[in-house]
C-alpha cells in the first residue's frame, strides 16, 4: 500500500483505481502519515516558494500593467482576446518539448532561462512606453514570449521540487508550490495597481524586473538540478516527434491519463474564464456597488487557492486517490454552476472560496500523480503532457465560455460550461467504475485483462 497514494503498490496499467507510483517512488511511504507542511523542512525548498511567490506575482504585474496600456493605447477587442491565447498557447504547443528538456538538462538553467525571458520582455515594453512606438506586432510578439517564459518554467520546476524533497514529502512540495503561486496571483493585481497608479507605466513595468531577481539568484546558488538524486536518465533525443510518443505511452496506464484528462477538462470548460465574466457578474450582483463587488469577487477568487492550499496541508483531509481528484473536479465545476447563477454578492463570494479550494486539492491531486507514476526516463515530458492539459487548455474556455457567451450571455455560458464540465467528469468516473468492475471479474474467472 502507497501511504502517498492510498492504493496498492501495484497493479496492472489498465486498472483505473491505481494511483501509485513507480515501484522506486513506493519505497520508504508505507507506514505513517506524512508530517504537515514536510517540504518546509527543506530550506531550498523554503527558498524556492518564496522565490516562486513573487516571480508569479511579477507575471501577474506585468499582466495588469501592459493590458491596461493596450487598451488604453489601441482600443482592441480582438487585441485582448489575443491577451488570453498568446499567455496560453505556448503551454498547448510547447510544453512537452520543454518537458523533454527538463528531463535532459540542468533545471536551474532552464529555469534561469524563463525569468531572464520574463524580464527581457518587461524591459523591452518599458522601453516602447517610454518612446511611444508600440505597435499592435509589438505587442503580438511580447505576449508570445511573455507566454513561452512561463511554459518552458513549467517542467523544470516540477523535477526540482522532487529533487528538493524526494518522493515522500512530494506531494507537500506540490500543494505549496501552488498555494505559493495562488498567493502570486492574489497579490500581483493589487501589486501591479499601485505600480501603475503610483509609478506610471514605464517605471512600474521596469521595477517589476526586480521581483523576477530572488528567484534567479537562488537557482544561480543551489546545488539540486533537478536530477541530484536519480541522474539524468533519459536517453532520447529531444525532438518534436519524441513529444508526440507521450501521448501514446500514457495512454497504456489508465491512472495517468485520466490524471491528465482531468486537468484539461477543467481548463478547458472553466480555466481562465473566471477572470473575463467577472466584471460582468459583478455589475449584476446585488447588496454592494458594482466595483466593491469586483474588488470582493476578485480577492474571494484568489484567496481560495490560497486558503485551499493551508487547510489542505494542514490537515491531510484529501489522499492522493482517483476517487478524490474527480469529486474535487465535481465540487469546482458544481460551485462554479452556482457561482454564475448567484445574484448576492455574498454567496458569489463564498462559492468562489469553495471552487478555489476544490480546484487546488484537484490540480495537486492530479499533478502529483501523474508525476510519480511517470516513468523515470520521461518524467519531464509526462510533466509537460499535463500542463499541457492543465494550462494550455484553458485556451478552450475562451470558446466554452467567451464566445458563447456573446450568444447566450456570460453567466449563462460558464453555468452551461461548468455543467459540462460535470457531466463529462462524472461519465469519466461511470466509464472507470465500468473498467475496474471487468477487472474484477476477469480477475475471478481467471482470465487475463
Amino acid at each position: 500500500m502507497c501511504a502517498a497514494c492510498g492504493v496498492p503498490t501495484h497493479v496492472p496499467a489498465g486498472d483505473p483505481e491505481s494511483a501509485d507510483p513507480q515501484p522506486e517512488a513506493a519505497s520508504g511511504l508505507a507506514g505513517a502519515q506524512p508530517a504537515k507542511f514536510a517540504a518546509l523542512r527543506n530550506p531550498t525548498c523554503r527558498i524556492y516558494l518564496v522565490g516562486g511567490a513573487l516571480a508569479m506575482m511579477a507575471d501577474n504585474i506585468e499582466h495588469v500593467i501592459t493590458y491596461w496600456v493596450i487598451w488604453e493605447k489601441f482600443h482592441s477587442p480582438a487585441l485582448t482576446g489575443f491577451e488570453v491565447i498568446s499567455h496560453w498557447l505556448p503551454f498547448l504547443v510547447l510544453s512537452p518539448y520543454f518537458g523533454a528538456l527538463a528531463d535532459r538538462h540542468d533545471c536551474r538553467k532552464l529555469i534561469q532561462c524563463s525569468q531572464a525571458l520574463f524580464m527581457a520582455v518587461s524591459l523591452s515594453w518599458g522601453i516602447l512606453f517610454l518612446t511611444g512606438t508600440l505597435t499592435v506586432w509589438d505587442a503580438c510578439i511580447l505576449l508570445v514570449l511573455h507566454g513561452m517564459a512561463g511554459a518552458l518554467w513549467s517542467p523544470p520546476e516540477q523535477l526540482l521540487l522532487e529533487d528538493f524533497v524526494g518522493t515522500a514529502d512530494l506531494p507537500s512540495a506540490i500543494r505549496l508550490n501552488s498555494t505559493a503561486r495562488s498567493l502570486g496571483i492574489l497579490l500581483g493585481p493589487v501589486v501591479g495597481s499601485v505600480l501603475l497608479l503610483g509609478l506610471g507605466a514605464v517605471h512600474g513595468i521596469w521595477v517589476n524586473i526586480a521581483f523576477y531577481l530572488p528567484l534567479t539568484i537562488t537557482m544561480a546558488r543551489t546545488k539540486f538540478t533537478g536530477h541530484t538524486r536519480h541522474g539524468v536518465v533519459a536517453r532520447e533525443r529531444v525532438t518534436a516527434l519524441g513529444a508526440v510518443r507521450v501521448f501514446r505511452d500514457v495512454s497504456k496506464d489508465r491512472v495517468l491519463a485520466v490524471m491528465i484528462i482531468l486537468a484539461g477538462l477543467g481548463s478547458f470548460f472553466i480555466g481562465a474564464a473566471m477572470q473575463t465574466v467577472m466584471p460582468t457578474i459583478a455589475s449584476t450582483t446585488a447588496g454592494v456597488s458594482s466595483g466593491t463587488a469586483y474588488g470582493v469577487l476578485l480577492f474571494a477568487n484568489g484567496l481560495g487557492g490560497v486558503l485551499g492550499g493551508l487547510v489542505l496541508e494542514g490537515t491531510g483531509w484529501i489522499r492522493l486517490s482517483v476517487r478524490a481528484a474527480l469529486w474535487s473536479t465535481v465540487v469546482y465545476g458544481a460551485s462554479t454552476v452556482f457561482f454564475a447563477i448567484s445574484h448576492e454578492w455574498l454567496v458569489a463570494a463564498l462559492l468562489l472560496v469553495i471552487g478555489g479550494i476544490a480546484n487546488l486539492a484537484a490540480m495537486s491531486i492530479t499533478q502529483t500523480v501523474a508525476q510519480l507514476r511517470a516513468p523515470r526516463e520521461k518524467r519531464g515530458q509526462v510533466i509537460g503532457l499535463y500542463s499541457t492539459g492543465a494550462n494550455g487548455m484553458r485556451i478552450g474556455s475562451g470558446f466554452t465560455v467567451g464566445l458563447f457567451g456573446a450568444v447566450v450571455g456570460l453567466r449563462a455560458a460558464l453555468a452551461l460550461s461548468s455543467a459540462a464540465l460535470c457531466v463529462c467528469v462524472l461519465a469519466l468516473a461511470v466509464y472507470l467504475a465500468l473498467v475496474a468492475r471487468r477487472g474484477v471479474k476477469a480477475e475471478a474467472s481467471g482470465t487475463l485483462v
